[in-house]
């Protein structure tokens, strides 16, 4: 396996983007989509690319999710490329100035998604990304499939 797509997902809507995501990587390498329970440690040291995504829920990825990349021994992405992304509702679906703040100082689930895995050793090679849904529980907004797809493949051709 050359790519690694492992997500959390609570409403489905991550799961389709990664699902997308894969699907844009398996133009030009071999690639795995798996929900991060169903992954282990020693899949993850023999990839070219992992690929970690998450709703963003108070501003960071899935508490699992989080405890789950925390567990990862030290260098143990060392050599691996590594990005990140999630799904967010943006800043101008949200009506309250107070949770318009608090996104501007805590951001979303991807970038810190990112720094922990640069910090087991991974090499980052996308800025993380966020993909729309219309609210809490969705939907996807339209075309974030598509763009999901491509920026798979874009990160399929940095490898």
């Amino acid at each position: 396996m050359d790519a690694l797509v492992m997500y959390d997902s609570v409403f489905g809507n991550t799961e389709k983007v990664a699902v997308a995501i894969g699907e844009g990587l398996a133009t030009k390498l071999k690639t795995e989509t798996k929900r991060f329970k169903d992954v282990e440690v020693n899949q993850i040291k023999d990839v070219k690319l992992f690929v970690v995504g998450s709703p963003t829920r108070a501003f960071r990825a899935t508490p699992e999710l989080v405890k789950f990349l925390k567990s990862l021994p030290p260098k143990s992405l060392e050599g691996v490329k590594i990005a990140g992304f999630d799904t967010r509702v943006s800043q101008e679906q949200i009506d309250s100035k107070f949770l318009t703040t608090m996104v501007k100082i805590f951001g979303y689930a991807a970038e810190p998604i990112c720094k922990r895995l640069m910090k087991k050793g991974g090499s980052e090679i996308a800025d993380p990304e966020g993909f729309y849904v219309g609210g809490t529980e969705g939907p996807l907004l339209d075309g974030e499939l598509e763009r999901a797809k491509e920026w798979g493949a874009k990160l399929a051709e940095r490898i």
